[in-house]
């Protein structure tokens, strides 16, 4: 305590609690320690040092050890309790470092709980990042997953956007009637924007499939671009050119984290304003009703991919006029996930979306065949599925075609509103178990299983053998 006594002590806080710990008034405290119940009250509010000779009137008094009056708190305390609040999640708080060591000397036991609460925090946010990345998902808070939370948290459903293409491909069909899609939104570009399109060699456009030219005011597109693709970015640019102001403020109204967030949130509602102009809002909807949600239908229609139809799909969300609500998820051949979208329940969200029963991922076998199936998830939800492959948008010396595949999906109960589903029996189908990415699978046994469970210990027998190569604990 020599040491103490050299500087002054602050430790209003632990005098505070002795006192309660006591059961004492401040009055009974100061009449004890013969001081005044004011000054008592200065020294518990860290407005007056304590002084040596409290201190020693202390330890006589109630039989302390002055020991536990000192700066137990110490620049360890204080550090970790900066790392802890230096955290993002505190992210606005800004606190000082004088309220830092005023908790670690004066609510030392707050601070250990304040401490252990952010790591028992930080734990289970890490163990969740591993998780989502084993199941595919994301493993942090990129520009990407910023994004795509927010717009399943929209349900993938933007009313004014689809409000502004509506009216815009009216005005297309009124003034060039009778035109393709592709002509009609040139024509504007031209008339309006003083904006041309020109189809150019790959190896002119080398990486980029579509290109705006300021300067010139041209829209550069690939030739590698396949019809619908090419009038998907005509739309693209159209969208941009007759609402850049609206876009940017709908993308400003969602408070992203920082500027390449911001910039991709934009491109994905431009993208999504351009499918509402190739695909208005009321006339997809009604027609995809019509004709049992059949992809081939639509895409005649509307003059558009397998892709695009299926990804239109997932937006019908407008009260007065609903569509099924379904899921969409595309993968390439190693099973990297690089769309997911939802206008309802999205199983995938909680449960992955590797496990190779689905046949999503068996897709690829059957190049361009639609090939359906009816799967359960480990929370007894069963759900319709369809899956088909699909080309990139361009192509190099690498891209063999049909390198993705799409996958779109309902709960079972509306299944009876799709042209996929007529002939099954939907009250007793045929039903193929799922889980998620093995490493967070408990279904057992399993002969696709590739990894045991991450939470399940192994049970190995040297006298047997299972069907499942990883037999666990539970299993």
């Amino acid at each position: 305590m020599e040491a103490a006594t050299d500087r002054k002590l602050f430790l209003g806080g632990r005098l505070k609690r002795l006192r309660r710990e006591l059961a004492l008034t401040q009055t009974a405290m100061a009449a004890d320690l013969g001081v005044s119940p004011s000054y008592l009250n200065h020294i518990e509010r860290n407005q007056r040092p304590v002084s040596a000779q409290l201190l020693l009137r202390l330890a006589d008094t109630y039989d302390v050890d002055l020991r536990t009056f000192g700066p137990s708190g110490g620049p360890a305390t204080e550090s970790a309790l900066a790392e802890a609040l230096a955290d993002p999640l505190f992210q606005g708080l800004a606190v000082p470092r004088h309220e830092i060591v005023q908790l670690a000397e004066d609510q030392p036991a707050a601070a250990d709980a304040l401490l252990r609460l952010y790591r028992a925090f930080a734990d289970r946010r890490a163990r969740d990042r591993a998780e989502a990345d084993i199941a595919g998902g994301a493993a942090d808070d990129s520009p990407a997953d910023w994004v795509r939370e927010h717009v399943q948290g929209r349900r993938n459903h933007f009313p004014e956007l689809d409000a502004l293409g509506e009216a815009l491909a009216d005005g297309l069909e009124a003034e060039t009637p009778g035109e393709s899609f592709e002509a009609r939104a040139r024509a504007r570009l031209l008339a309006r924007h003083g904006l041309s399109v020109r189809t150019l060699p790959a190896e002119v456009m080398v990486e980029w499939t579509r290109r705006y030219d300021p300067h010139r005011r041209r829209l550069l597109l690939s030739e590698t671009l396949a019809p619908a693709s090419r009038a998907f970015a005509v739309a693209y640019q159209l969208a941009l050119s007759e609402h850049d102001v609206d876009l940017t403020a709908l993308a400003a109204a969602a408070a992203a984290p920082d500027e390449p967030t911001r910039r991709l949130l934009k491109v994905f509602l431009t993208n999504t304003l351009a499918a509402a102009i190739l695909m208005p809002y009321a006339a997809f909807q009604q027609t995809a009703e019509a004709a049992g949600y059949e992809l081939a239908r639509l895409q005649a229609r509307f003059g558009v991919s397998f892709e695009q139809a299926a990804h239109r799909l997932t937006t019908l969300s407008r009260p007065t006029a609903r569509g099924v609500p379904f899921f969409l998820m595309r993968v390439d051949q190693a099973g990297n996930i690089s769309k997911r979208f939802a206008s309802g329940a999205f199983p995938f969200s909680r449960f992955g979306g590797a496990c190779p029963r689905w046949r999503l991922h068996s897709a690829f076998r059957t190049p361009g065949r639609i090939v359906t199936q009816i799967i359960e998830t480990p929370d007894g939800q069963r759900w319709f599925t369809l899956a088909r492959t699909v080309d990139r948008q361009g192509h190099d010396a690498f891209t063999e075609g049909h390198d993705l595949a799409v996958g779109l999906g309902c709960e079972l109960r509306h299944a009876h509103r799709l042209a996929y589903a007529r002939g099954l029996d939907l009250q007793d189908p045929e039903v193929t178990p799922i889980g998620p990415a093995c490493r967070l699978c408990h279904r057992h046994p399993c002969a696709e299983r590739a990894a045991p469970p991450i939470d399940r210990p192994l049970m190995v027998d040297d006298w047997s053998k299972s069907v499942s190569p990883w037999p666990f604990a539970g299993g």
